[in-house]
């Protein structure tokens, strides 16, 4: 349950397997947006949540799932009132939700970006951009030496930072400049264990961003090559904040739910790149899901599971 979408994943999967997807469904409910300005999640998202959480589950039953893991990230985790909607949510479906930390959620994408690229990869430095934050992580094992996470998402810093339709450039070179000022002491402690050998983006907005710039389309597979340059993100954002969302979406690359923070989300890569010394990153197709669905199957046998996030 992110802060654009909640998302129902159903996969085929055992220990020391590859995960299988076996269906996919998406509602875009964008949570985010229904904070109010106490903090607390408004009656409506909190009733679209459990409507969904309902229906999905419903789908993971029909689908003869053996397990089911729910799980919810910056948007419920940052209202105030995130115990009763996740009461109300649970009391409907009968579902028990999991609300992840900022923490966990860099160090399970770290742990699935790790799995896919082997351990011959080395070191990996890894970055994922949500609605909500920003992950980043450093290591050489499972377990990232340094796991970090920032209220960088791109939802959030569009709705705070981004007026506009298409943004001004005075807006764009604002935050740009508060961006690198934000991650300068950060990018500090990323990199203090050492160097990558392999640094990598996973999530939509970086799968957009490589697409926008020139890597091979979803269809070609997961296992295609998919890489993006500080170059081309900077190139990209010249030309993509003058767009309006709507031509946006009509890119290639870049879903109607996520045209309108596309910006931002292409503002935070360049200045996560800029700020540890970055200039290209693989695209890593797992991220936080998978991450979740591994590290179940690491403590216990699996026919099949689902989950949302």
């Amino acid at each position: 349950m992110g802060s654009n979408t909640v998302h129902l994943l159903v996969v085929d999967a055992h220990r020391g397997g590859h995960p299988s997807p076996m269906s996919s469904t998406k509602a875009v409910l964008r949570l985010a947006e229904e904070i109010d300005d106490t903090g607390r999640m408004r009656q409506s998202g909190a009733d679209a949540l459990t409507a969904t959480v309902e229906d999905f589950t419903r789908i993971a039953v029909a689908s003869g799932c053996q397990q089911v893991m729910a799980f919810a990230t910056s948007a419920v985790r940052d209202a105030t009132n995130c115990d009763d909607v996740l009461a109300q949510v649970e009391a409907a479906s009968g579902t028990e939700i999991q609300v992840l930390e900022g923490v966990d959620e860099a160090r399970l994408t770290s742990l699935a970006v790790r799995r896919w690229y082997g351990w011959s990869a080395g070191r990996i430095m890894s970055f994922d951009i949500g609605g909500g934050s920003l992950e980043m992580t450093n290591g050489v094992d499972e377990e990232p030496e340094v796991a970090l996470s920032l209220p960088l998402g791109a939802g959030r810093l569009t709705r705070e930072w981004l007026p506009g339709d298409p943004p001004s450039k005075r807006h764009v070179s604002v935050l740009r400049d508060w961006l690198d000022a934000e991650l300068k002491p950060v990018a500090k402690q990323l990199r203090a264990p050492g160097k990558p050998d392999l640094a990598v983006g996973s999530s939509k907005t970086f799968r957009s961003l490589a697409r926008l710039t020139g890597a091979a389309p979803s269809g070609a597979g997961p296992r295609v090559r998919r890489t993006v340059t500080a170059n081309g993100v900077r190139q990209l954002i010249a030309f993509i904040s003058r767009m309006t969302a709507s031509d946006r979406a009509d890119l290639e690359g870049v879903s109607a739910d996520r045209a309108g923070q596309i910006v931002a989300g292409a503002l935070v890569a360049e200045a996560a790149m800029r700020a540890t010394g970055v200039d290209t990153l693989e695209i890593c197709p797992w991220a936080l899901r998978e991450g979740v669905i591994l590290r179940r199957l690491d403590a216990e046998p699996a026919g099949a599971m689902v989950t949302t996030g």
